[in-house]
């Protein structure tokens, strides 16, 4: 049955015009959702209550073409259970982005004012200008010399480090942009925001605020705020590099001056006078550009409870786009892997001996969770089929404790900051790294998620030591028939905790997958990279080539296709073809076998890898 147009006034008096298409038999009814009408909150909202109502309780929104701009995260409650968002793929965008106009040209730059969201003044650190990822404004070129190439081979390194006095050392000359140098401490800020060290650490990247300089000679001391500060000199792993002879320190490059902005593409936030500066591209018009600075960290929310998850939910065909990433800018950002910063950690001298063969431990860690522009907790069967996520700053997709089941299916993810999929705890705030998680409660684990015939293309381009696919302390999930390609370090990355004991993780399945092209920026990476202990474990018939060689890494010889780090126990690695055997076995656990990996693999292994045609 159809009805008409029929308005509804509820809750604090929203007028909400609704068509409604009601099958009563099966419960189902649509509610078609137009942008600029009203909200998808305010669907959510009138389907809660047609099941308050008259009992019928499997609602598809259908969303109709185009963009819904949010001044909050879309929350789906157990109220939601058995919804279903639907919109034809490619044609509903739901953004998190806050567009700026009024350009005015201000010599060779172009300035426009920043307006406040939501009360106060908009903070970014990414912008897109026509859909493309600007270059917030640095100390190296934006562009590559050569096409093709890669602008961060022009990084300078570090000359030295005082672990002891927080202290980083850096060439004099890579601070040539900047204002002169003063002979004292001195804050270093640049248009009211404060100057940016990115360090690149072996297998993560660190964003460490600069408190002060001081020349010293050549070179310039740094000084650090904290919390970054403290916690990046305490921990021993990763740290900043410094080598005899200089030719393999750490690379770095700064950003967050006004006068670093020198190039055409780049542009830079003043924060306190809200303004926008702009290079615009050879034959680019910014005066007509679409220019989109991201406002929410996170679009969607699933948020259920341990005895009331959201329970049955599909999404389908809908396009998550423009998210940002703010931590760095409020608390500096110093990782410990695949984006997990330390809240706490330092070294231990000297080592203690642990039981079971584990190595001594020479370091704690605690570790907090980077954002997502969707997130997922508590959490039972909920899916996403063709969906795109697009224009992330972090995570873009995240299904983090207590998960049963559901499906990431056909899904597009490109230009991500961070990891594109991450699945599964890597321990609480108050859990050490180090240790075997094995929680009680043990419907916390991410159990039965499926990840397969996705496409990640571009991912951890803003946090480099992230990964395409991210699993932490997971249990049955499987990982199949996915491509993975231009991704900063690792492909996908199975398990968390440097030990061999008997934990939450069993039963996973890594298979089918194609990875080509990663390790852009980062090493000591693989293809397929696995942790700790995993009973019934099998990484089978995937496909690893095509890795990169950036050369400003500490080490350019250490990666490798696969790789079985620290502790990794009972996992079967067979069948996987790669051109060589490059491959790593690092102090594991009992029980990992290997069979038949490397160029000798079937060909019809490397035809079936990737993305399968849809049936």
């Amino acid at each position: 049955m159809r009805t008409k147009n029929r308005r509804n006034r509820w809750g604090v008096g929203v007028l909400l015009a609704l068509w409604v298409q009601v099958a009563q038999a099966s419960g189902q009814y649509t509610i078609t959702v137009q942008p600029g009408e009203f909200t998808i909150e305010q669907a959510l909202q009138q389907a809660r209550l047609n099941r308050l109502q008259g009992g019928l309780d499997r609602p598809v929104l259908q969303l109709q073409p185009g963009t819904y701009r949010l001044s909050q995260p879309v929350v789906l409650r157990p109220e939601d259970s058995l919804t279903t968002i639907v919109a034809p793929r490619g044609q509903v965008v739901v953004s998190g982005g806050v567009q700026i106009k009024g350009w005015r040209k201000k010599g060779r730059l172009w300035v426009a004012d920043v307006p406040l969201w939501n009360g106060r003044p908009l903070e970014f650190r990414q912008l897109w200008v026509n859909g493309r990822k600007a270059v917030r404004a640095r100390d190296i070129p934006a562009r590559a010399a050569t096409p093709g190439g890669d602008p961060f081979e022009r990084m300078n390194r570090i000359v030295s480090v005082d672990k002891l006095r927080e202290t980083i050392y850096i060439p004099r000359k890579a601070i040539a942009k900047l204002s002169p140098l003063t002979p004292h401490l001195s804050p270093l800020t640049s248009h009211h925001s404060p100057l940016e060290l990115v360090l690149h650490e072996m297998w993560c990247v660190a964003n460490l605020r600069i408190k002060s300089w001081r020349a010293e000679g050549d070179s310039v001391a740094l000084t650090f705020h904290n919390p970054e500060s403290h916690v990046h000199f305490m921990h021993p792993w990763p740290s900043p590099m410094v080598t005899p002879g200089g030719e393999h320190n750490s690379a770095f490059y700064l950003t967050g001056a006004l006068e670093l902005l020198d190039e055409p593409g780049e542009w830079h936030l003043d924060i306190q006078a809200r303004r926008l500066y702009y290079m615009p591209l050879p034959g680019e018009d910014i005066t007509t550009a679409t220019v989109e600075a991201p406002a929410l960290q996170t679009l969607l929310a699933v948020e259920g409870t341990p005895d009331q998850p959201v329970r049955g939910v599909t999404l389908r065909g809908i396009t998550f786009s423009h998210a940002t990433w703010l931590r760095p800018s409020l608390a500096g950002h110093a990782p410990l892997q695949a984006g997990m910063y330390m809240t706490e950690a330092y070294k231990i001298r000297p080592q203690i001996s642990r039981p079971n063969g584990d190595h001594k431990l020479d370091n704690q860690g605690w570790v907090g969770r980077p954002a997502a522009a969707v997130s997922l907790n508590c959490a039972e069967g909920v899916s996403f089929i063709g969906c795109t996520f697009e224009h992330t700053a972090s995570t873009a997709l995240d299904y983090h404790l207590y998960i049963k089941g559901g499906s990431v299916s056909r899904c597009t993810f490109a230009d991500i900051g961070g990891t594109a999929v991450l699945a599964g705890s890597f321990g609480s705030e108050g859990h050490e790294a180090h240790l075997p998680y094995d929680p009680t409660d043990r419907r916390e684990t991410c159990t039965g998620l499926c990840i397969s015939d996705n496409r990640i293309d571009d991912a951890a381009n803003e946090d480099w030591g992230c990964i395409g696919i991210a699993a932490g302390f997971v249990r049955g999930i499987r990982i199949e028939h996915n491509e993975i390609s231009n991704v900063s370090y690792t492909g996908i990355s199975l398990g968390w905790g440097w030990n061999q004991q008997t934990c939450a993780m069993a039963d996973n399945t890594v298979r089918g997958n194609y990875i080509h092209h990663y390790a852009r920026h980062m090493y000591d990476t693989a293809a397929i990279y696995t942790l700790g202990s995993q009973p019934h474990t099998v990484v089978e018939q995937n496909v690893a080539d095509s890795i990169c060689t950036p050369t400003y890494v500490h080490d350019p010889q250490h990666w490798f296709y696969l790789y079985t780090d620290e502790g990794s126990s009972y996992i079967t690695v067979r069948n996987n073809w790669t051109p060589s055997d490059k491959f790593l076995r690092n102090a594991n656990g009992p029980g990992c076998t290997w069979e038949n990996n490397g160029p000798q693999v079937a060909d019809s292994i490397k035809v079936r890898a990737g993305v399968r045609k849809e049936r």
